[in-house]
């Protein structure tokens, strides 16, 4: 293996080719924003990573399948909360905070991490694999300190990737933890939904978020789901705006692995991950003239429902001082 530090002097608006061989096509390149972005396709197709961005996945697209929901955004947007930038394929949501605050939480939407500007990032690359890795170091006078190393890895001729996430707390205190791993998922008429969780695990969300601005139309929908089955098929889009929001709890109880399909005719979309490290996932759905979008699994340490809620229901984690936890999930589309 070898390593290939990334400075922001490769990035420019023309697409510079660092790598190219026979498996990988490596290149960076600069939005016209001013964001830098490096793209590695392989034989399956590609990815494309902002690496000093809070290293979110802007795109992702492989067997010729755009996998990226359908948002606002031509391009990625120089911002600190992912909100003034929603356009993206996956992102880190956390570290100290996640989800959507309530009126009395102070942190923005998602946290600190999905924007962050990274101090560092590299490629690892050997034989059959490129990996994009990047270090956000988080301090706060009189308050945390985090070191958190998110990185990104495609194998040679797979459609299939891992998101990694690594933190470790290098306060003298313990450091509250909210984490997810939050993949924005196109939308697929008619697409089925499976898992290796069972119906009366799956728990819709009846709490209604500052951003959700509820239809009398969308009420009696939701009213209906209150006492029905979780949605399998994605077949009703005039009902999907608002956005309808699932919750899944303590999923070890259900095996150590996690996994989550999506059938969409001749291929299958997966998310696979540890119940160790994530024992809460979120499905969410939207449909509108402007986002469209199945986000069938978003692993978690907990619900997204901000900081204090966390606290309230005792899913805070907590990380000890120089404790690390580690955090990897499986995603991509695959032939049936």
């Amino acid at each position: 293996m070898f390593t290939i530090p990334l400075s922001k002097t490769l990035f420019k608006s023309e697409k510079n080719s660092l790598i190219s061989s026979t498996d990988f096509q490596v290149s960076t390149f600069t939005y016209q924003s001013g964001v830098e972005a490096i793209e590695i396709q392989n034989s399956q197709g590609h990815l494309i990573v902002l690496p000093f961005m809070g290293q979110m996945i802007w795109d992702a697209e492989f067997l010729n399948i755009d996998l990226c929901m359908k948002n606002m955004f031509r391009e990625p947007k120089p911002a600190k909360t992912i909100i003034e930038t929603y356009g993206c394929f996956a992102f880190h949501a956390g570290m100290i905070s996640m989800g959507c605050p309530t009126p009395l939480d102070t942190h923005p939407l998602h946290g600190e991490m999905p924007c962050a500007s990274m101090d560092q990032a590299w490629l690892e690359v050997d034989s059959d694999s490129i990996t994009l890795k990047g270090t956000y170091e988080y301090v706060m006078g009189f308050g945390d300190h985090y070191l958190a190393t998110p990185s990104v890895s495609l194998k040679k001729d797979s459609s299939l990737f891992d998101i990694n996430m690594s933190v470790k707390n290098l306060a003298s205190v313990p450091m509250p933890l909210q984490y997810m791993c939050h993949i924005n998922c196109a939308y697929f008429a008619d697409a089925l939904m499976t898992q290796t969780i069972p119906d009366n695990g799956i728990t819709l969300r009846e709490s209604i978020p500052a951003h959700v601005k509820p239809t009398e139309q969308w009420k009696a929908y939701n009213d209906e789901l209150k006492v029905s089955s979780p949605i399998h098929t994605l077949n009703k889009p005039e009902m999907y705006d608002p956005e309808i929001v699932y919750f899944m709890d303590n999923l070890s109880q259900y095996g150590d692995t996690a996994s989550f399909q999506m059938d969409i005719g001749e291929h299958l979309l997966l998310t696979e991950f540890s119940t160790a490290e994530f024992n809460s996932a979120t499905r969410w759905i939207l449909y509108n003239g402007d986002q469209q979008v199945a986000a069938y699994a978003l692993p978690a340490t907990c619900r997204p429902e901000g900081f204090l809620t966390a606290k309230e229901k005792g899913t805070l984690l907590y990380l000890q001082p120089n404790e690390e936890r580690h955090f990897s999930v499986r995603t991509g589309i695959c032939h049936k």
